[in-house]
């Protein structure tokens, strides 16, 4: 999961949204063949909000790379870091991946048909048949909401319900005196409840849903 940003005609620019660089650019590794492409890994950047820009929008700023999200941008390599824009992208459902889940939710489980970061139709690139079969055939059984947690709980741990490990919390954020998150919940878990609004989980754990996104 990542921002792909066009700095230049020759210049692509990757953040990533969990994992770490060294380990993707050893992936991406594997399909550079006769095309003259070089990946390098920068040193680790401090992360900041920044003033809004349009979304998609991306540019260099000096050393920073701006990347813009709306009401309120990111800049890799700012002056200071902050979390401040951790909280407004929880709520448009735009997540960031625990390590838990690296590698473990398809594209419609985190609603990227919706952030326009999926195509179902262009090209062929690895699991593609898989991921478009599920969506043009309804096969996916999880989806993502945005939840209120009763109370802090690390980001990337799995919540049960009646015994099942149906709940995969993904960034978990303290705001405005509550702990939101984005959570991964399995449908029949959610079709299963009298109030979909509220769940309580084996744990003691109860989660208030303020927002679902079904791709």
């Amino acid at each position: 999961m990542f921002h792909l940003a066009r700095l230049a005609d020759d210049t692509l620019a990757l953040l990533l949204r969990g994992g770490e660089a060294s380990a993707m650019a050893q992936s991406l590794q594997r399909f550079v063949f006769r095309s003259k492409v070089k990946l390098t890994v920068p040193e680790s950047l401090p992360l900041g909000t920044g003033d809004a820009v349009e979304t998609y929008a991306a540019y260099r700023e000096g050393d920073a790379y701006v990347f813009g999200c709306g009401d309120h941008s990111m800049i890799a390599g700012a002056a200071h870091a902050d979390d401040a824009w951790r909280l407004p992208q929880v709520r448009a459902g735009w997540p960031w991946l625990p390590n838990h889940a690296l590698g473990a939710l398809l594209a419609p489980a985190i609603s990227l048909e919706r952030l326009q970061a999926v195509s179902f139709d262009k090209g062929c690139y690895p699991g593609q048949e898989i991921v478009a079969r599920l969506h043009y055939r309804g096969g996916l059984k999880r989806h993502m909401h945005c939840v209120v947690l009763s109370q802090h709980i690390a980001g990337g741990t799995v919540l049960h319900r009646n015994g099942d490990s149906n709940i995969q919390l993904l960034d978990v954020v303290h705001g405005d005196a509550t702990f939101q998150a984005l959570a991964v919940i399995d449908d029949g878990l959610m079709n299963s409840l009298e109030d979909a609004s509220r769940i309580d989980t084996d744990e003691g754990i109860a989660l208030h849903v303020t927002q679902s996104w079904s791709a």
